[in-house]
């Protein structure tokens, strides 16, 4: 939120907003929380997971490891607010129908009757209203600048809590009077997409529903104010993110001295496959190759584009972006089936609907629609994909009467449709090519990095190399600044791992 009277003031004392009252984007403190326990956890053995060989657990205060567990989550605050341009913070409200929220609407319920109920007395009390102006007041003042000492003014003289106590005692307070000064406080300092809110404020006539609704208008406005903050943050954030995380990365690590095992057994795994496909009659890089640590670094990368979440362990490196890379892997797989599919249909119609306007998207728009709960339980891929073949069917049909082509055959469309189901196998040879290739264009993309030099598109991905290329840019941000991040850990894993004498360059 931008208040309407500016100043250059550092927005970074603007963030004063209860803990009870908001909920940060992507709970933030529950998945760091979890990142603790994920990590502690693997002190303890378990029968149901393979564990890597890790030092000897080193034990620590309760007072240190919540000393560690809170400067990871201001990590990952920090990294959230970075990395993801969208990021807000935002009201918590219990789940509907919850205990907690049943509680909460009660209690609420009960202030505001009771406060009618003193309002409406013979003679008035006003113990409860003197107390809420307090709380109005304060939070009025916390959304000024530091340089904006007139305006801090004004609400300490309106607001006196002392001379308002004294009024309502002698039966002097207008507390209407009140009232109108604070809508009018709250329409100078608000945000502009508040002006309406402000502007219904002052419809409302009953001060009961007065103060509930100000109180709404000023929650909403907190929030404002801290997402205006956090966005103001950002750039210097970025600036000094770097150097924070390594520091806080360090700090846990001397705390849990086996707090790399999982990535050391990730870039260890990726180092074989690398070195090993010289045998299978791959293009693999030598044992000695200079260029050796940066090619198994980004093959590395790519594996967590294809990683079993349920039976491996996420590098630690990359726990705070594990679901960013959930995410993408969902999408890469969503795209590689829509490619597929119009790979086979393009293929099975020919040069009849080559180069047809509008054609390709319309096939990707139904496609991607029918796919859009691939990952929801209650998706069948045998329904899907048999719905898919018909839908793309009736539309080539369509297509192919309005240009003057015959339709297909009963034999041929029944074709197309079983090669259309087929892909639904993940060892459809089709899918499995255009899959290599989204892969080959993702490994180019950062090589290119170091090569200066963007990928060439390989055949069959032009229907999605817009998404492919935005997916691709996500990935070479978050590459980028993890490396910079992690670099020096990752440089000394390499360096054992290769058996390279001298520095490694990742």
């Amino acid at each position: 939120m931008m208040p309407k009277e500016s100043n250059e003031s550092s927005n970074e004392e603007q963030i004063k907003i209860d803990k009870d009252g908001m909920e940060v984007a992507g709970d933030l403190t529950e998945q760091s929380e979890e990142m603790i326990g994920k990590r502690i956890r693997r002190h303890s053995p378990s029968p149901h997971r393979l564990t890597p060989q890790s030092s000897p657990p080193r034990f620590v205060s309760v007072e240190e490891l919540m000393e560690t567990a809170k400067g990871v989550t201001n990590m990952a605050l920090a990294h959230e607010i970075v990395m993801n341009s969208a990021f807000q913070v935002k009201a918590y409200e219990p789940k509907e129908g919850s205990l907690e929220k049943r509680v909460k609407e009660i209690m609420h319920k009960a202030f505001w009757d009771c406060l009618e109920s003193q309002l409406t007395g013979d003679p008035p009390s006003y113990t409860h209203a003197v107390i809420l102006v307090g709380d109005i007041k304060e939070t009025l003042l916390s959304f000024l600048l530091p340089g904006q000492s007139r305006m801090r003014g004004q609400i300490e003289e309106a607001l006196d809590l002392s001379l308002i106590q004294q009024e309502a005692e002698n039966g002097a307070l207008d507390i209407s009077k009140v009232a109108q000064f604070i809508i009018d406080m709250m329409g100078t300092v608000c945000a502009p997409c508040r002006d309406e809110d402000v502007k219904q404020l002052r419809e409302i006539t009953d001060i009961v529903p007065l103060f509930k609704s100000m109180f709404a208008v000023l929650d909403k406005m907190k929030f404002d104010m801290a997402n205006f903050a956090v966005s103001s943050l950002r750039p210097h954030l970025l600036q000094q993110s770097v150097e924070y995380e390594r520091k806080k990365f360090q700090e846990f690590m001397e705390k849990q001295p086996n707090a790399l095992d999982f990535t050391k057994k990730w870039l260890q795994d990726t180092a074989d496959i690398v070195t090993g496909v010289e045998g299978e009659g791959g293009a693999a890089c030598s044992p000695n190759s200079a260029q050796l640590p940066r090619t198994v670094h980004n093959h590395a990368y790519l594996r967590l584009l294809k990683w079993d979440h349920d039976a491996e362990s996420f590098p630690e490196t990359f726990l705070m972006d594990q679901s960013r890379f959930q995410e993408m892997q969902q999408e890469l797989e969503q795209l590689a089936l829509v490619a597929t599919v119009l790979l086979i249909v393009y293929n099975s119609a020919g040069e009849a609907i080559s180069g047809l306007p509008g054609l390709t998207e319309r096939l990707k728009k139904i496609i991607k629609i029918l796919l859009a709960e691939m990952y929801t339980p209650s998706f069948k891929a045998d329904d899907t994909f048999a719905a898919i073949g018909e839908k793309l069917c009736l539309e080539l049909k369509g297509c192919l009467s309005q240009h003057g082509f015959s339709p297909f055959s009963a034999d041929r469309e029944s074709t197309l449709k079983g090669q259309i189901v087929a892909v639904k196998s993940a060892d459809n040879p089709i899918r499995k090519v255009i899959d290599s290739r989204i892969q080959s264009y993702l490994l180019g993309f950062l090589e290119s990095s170091f090569h200066k030099s963007a990928p060439v598109l390989p055949g069959g991905l032009a229907p999605i190399s817009k998404e492919l290329e935005e997916i691709a840019v996500k990935l070479g941000r978050l590459v980028t600044f993890n490396k910079l991040v992690y670099s020096p850990f990752y440089q000394k894993i390499l360096q054992d791992i290769l058996k390279q004498g001298e520095s490694v360059d990742v």
